[in-house]
């Protein structure tokens, strides 16, 4: 089995989803609405990239922006959503919500995860906004199937995590509880913090914006995606 380092791109369609498993991604993260920092794409959309790609696809389960699940009947919105995704065949997804004082939203994620066992999935960038992260990771770290922390390390980006990544990356390293999963990074990622996060030990990166040059009204454009792939693999 190759144990090359995860590249995973946000796909917003299935011309995303074509140019970025040409370019060497491993897994697509999808998502619609970037404006409200990704929501929940179409049930026809994940059909419509499934059949145009043959790499993992993890689909976001949000329906506002912020890390807040919303009220009650928004909530119920999200368990139909899985629901429908299932049936047309993910099996992988991303979520990841907060109460008010910054700690994990038990209740709406241990619903999701009761919907989505034995699915595979990603706790979002939630957790760069939480009251203590480390606090979270033990509150999460019994819930099936979570196996990723997709982070920055801080709320303001890379630039101002990196410390934060290599310490829990080090956490992780000496198996320490709650650091099991793996640590995907993204959030104002670029290609010159590669080379010390791969020293750091960190196998795991995640570009969106980083993977249109021509902004978000643009495709993925797979010439990047290849330049980030042989980037990381260096």
């Amino acid at each position: 089995m190759s144990k090359r380092a995860v590249l995973e791109v946000i796909a917003l369609n299935a011309e995303d989803a074509v140019a970025a498993q040409a370019g060497g991604a491993d897994r697509l993260e999808l998502v619609t609405d970037m404006a409200s920092d990704g929501l929940t794409p179409a049930v026809e959309t994940f059909a419509k990239i499934r059949a145009s790609v043959d790499i993992s696809l993890r689909v976001m389960l949000r329906l506002q922006d912020g890390f807040s699940a919303g009220a009650p009947d928004e909530v119920d919105a999200l368990v139909e959503s899985v629901g429908a995704m299932r049936i047309e065949g993910a099996d992988e997804f991303v979520l990841g919500f907060l109460d008010v004082d910054g700690n994990p939203d038990l209740v709406t994620v241990e619903r999701l995860v009761a919907e989505l066992d034995p699915c595979r999935w990603t706790f979002h960038r939630a957790i760069d906004r939480a009251a203590n992260r480390d606090a979270l990771r033990k509150q999460l770290a019994d819930l099936p199937g979570l196996d990723t922390y997709l982070t920055a390390g801080s709320a303001n980006g890379v630039d101002d995590g990196i410390p934060v990544l290599l310490a829990e990356a080090a956490s992780g390293a000496r198996g320490e509880p709650g650091y099991g999963p793996q640590l995907l990074v993204g959030g104002g990622l670029r290609l010159d913090h590669l080379p010390q996060l791969r020293a750091g030990g960190l196998n795991a990166f995640h570009i969106g914006g980083a993977a249109r040059p021509n902004g978000w009204d643009a495709p993925v454009d797979e010439a990047t995606v290849r330049q980030w792939r042989e980037a990381i693999d260096a």
